[in-house]
């Protein structure tokens, strides 16, 4: 691993360690908080998050970007949890990362880039509202009736002032110094305050104890039946969706901050890898995590060495150093997550209502909701649908045709405007048999025609001419139109030198033209 290590470590190394120091200690709370979600041990999230970083820094497709056991996979992973217990999730997390390398070994990572703008804002947005709700969790206390209470007092006073503190320092020392990055410093000076004032506040010791040894191989314990097999693979398949959709999405994040440019692919493997890993050594599995990834790349870290040196770190934390990393305040670590929602929320977003289309700050809205209400996978894959659907409504608008009379009579249509499932109402809409001359001709070297709907109302709109006893005549359509058109194909006229060739989205054993 070290020569991986010197090859793709920055010049800037002294970054990339402080920057995964910094990543290191704000993943210890959310790791564990996030064990807590799916009903696992904590140290499952903890091993998770050091296995899933390792792997992924070392070996993945986006240096900087930062993946461990994530909130997102911890909320659909519960339910698996609860019905069939922790051996069983393990099964599915190895199943998971089987699924992901497939996705990456078929080159489908690359399919992430048909994601259109508005819903990628949608989950940056959706995910930094998940982020800043997820942290008032911390300043709710047992209830001495059961259940949790918010805190009040001094202890609420207390919270709110270190966390304050922590973000004025995060905000205001990069002012004075780059040199060390200003979240590292928060941390340590909110903590050490802390201690030396004998402050009253929650600290990650009160969560869980992080301590631990090594993780340890083993096969889950679980029949190896095909029962078995049914009852992992649909949660497996679920959660190499939430996954692979959450990492490649980060993915994109990442590349427009430092304007460089990931492999998807490469990043599917790798995930899918350090999943395998992590279910073979008691982990929970993870994706990228997006809160993270901002906080190393905005602290410098740019290389795969922050990303490493942040596993090594939780690593280290969990054997040796859990009695003082149990001290840190929660409060440090809360204002820490309220400055990446600050940083990671897209406020431009704002300032596009009334200047972009409202149709796409609809949609925007609408998978910032799905994120925050269902799961990000669920408010991808539904903004993709709308998008694609609101796409091919406006251009079945676009479609239209120019008429002329010839000397002879007869009438020519020239289409302009694809036509296709969208638009074949509007194109039915252009003609007028009853009362168009005898001699009829429909000229597609303006058009193209995209799909069996649209070779179909051809079909149709010849049947229609045909029973009123006229000729319709059809050019410049592709060698491939001719041969799936099946009532009017022996209408096409042909002309080698002016017909387009182009694939229409219609499988036919008649269709001999090489695709």
């Amino acid at each position: 691993m070290f020569h991986l290590i010197a090859r793709h470590a920055p010049n800037n190394v002294r970054a990339d360690v402080l920057s995964g120091l910094t990543v290191a200690l704000a993943l210890v709370p959310e790791a564990v908080a996030f064990a807590l979600v799916a009903q696992v041990h904590p140290l499952m999230g903890l091993y998770a998050a050091f296995i899933v970083a390792l792997i992924t820094s070392t070996f993945g497709g986006r240096p900087g970007m930062i993946s461990a056991a994530a909130g997102s996979l911890a909320v659909v992973m519960v339910a698996l949890v609860v019905q069939h217990g922790p051996q069983y999730l393990l099964a599915a997390v190895v199943l998971m990362g089987v699924i992901q390398v497939v996705v990456g070994m078929l080159k489908l990572g690359k399919f992430i880039r048909i994601v259109p703008y508005p819903v990628f804002l949608g989950f940056v947005n959706g995910l930094a509202i998940v982020i800043l709700l997820a942290q008032f969790e911390h300043f709710k206390v047992p209830a001495a009736e059961g259940g949790k209470a918010w805190m009040s007092g001094t202890a609420m006073y207390v919270m709110l002032g270190l966390i304050a503190l922590t973000m004025a320092i995060i905000h205001f020392f990069p002012r004075l110094t780059r040199a060390v990055p200003s979240t590292l410093v928060a941390i340590v000076t909110v903590s050490l305050l802390a201690i030396v004032l004998g402050l009253e506040t929650r600290t990650v010791g009160d969560m869980a104890s992080i301590a631990g040894g090594l993780p340890e191989f083993a096969i889950p314990q679980v029949p190896l039946t095909w029962e078995t097999l049914w009852v992992v693979l649909p949660y497996a398949f679920v959660f190499a969706g939430v996954g692979l959709i959450e990492s490649l999405l980060t993915l994109q994040l990442v590349d427009e901050i430092t304007e460089t440019r990931g492999q998807p692919n490469r990043e599917c493997v790798a995930l899918g890898a350090a999943n395998i890993t992590t279910g073979f050594f008691g982990g929970m599995g993870g994706c990228a995590l997006v809160g993270q990834s901002v906080i190393n790349v905005e602290s410098g870290g740019r290389g795969r060495l922050s990303g490493i040196t942040a596993a090594l770190a939780l690593l280290a934390f969990i054997l040796f150093l859990a009695p003082l990393i149990e001290q840190i305040p929660l409060a440090a670590l809360v204002g820490l997550m309220f400055m990446v929602v600050i940083g990671t929320f897209e406020w431009g977003t704002l300032h596009m209502i009334g200047k972009v289309p409202r149709r796409e700050i609809a949609i925007s809205i609408m998978v910032a909701a799905i994120t925050v209400m269902v799961d990000l996978a669920a408010a991808v894959i539904t903004g993709v649908i709308v998008s694609a659907l609101i796409f091919a409504w406006e251009h079945a608008k676009h479609i239209r045709a120019e008429t002329e009379t010839l000397p002879n009579g007869s009438k020519v249509y020239r289409l302009i405007g694809p036509l296709f499932f969208a638009s074949v109402q509007n194109f039915h809409e252009l003609f007028d048999p009853k009362n168009d001359p005898d001699d009829v001709i429909i000229d597609f070297a303006r058009s193209r025609v995209a799909d069996h709907s649209a070779l179909e109302a051809i079909d149709n709109l010849a049947d229609k001419y045909r029973a009123l006893g006229k000729t319709l005549h059809l050019r410049h359509l592709s060698p491939e139109c001719r041969e799936l058109l099946r009532k009017a194909g022996d209408l096409v006229e042909v002309n080698i030198a002016e017909d387009p060739h182009y694939h229409v989205a219609e499988d036919d054993p008649r269709a001999t033209v090489p695709r």
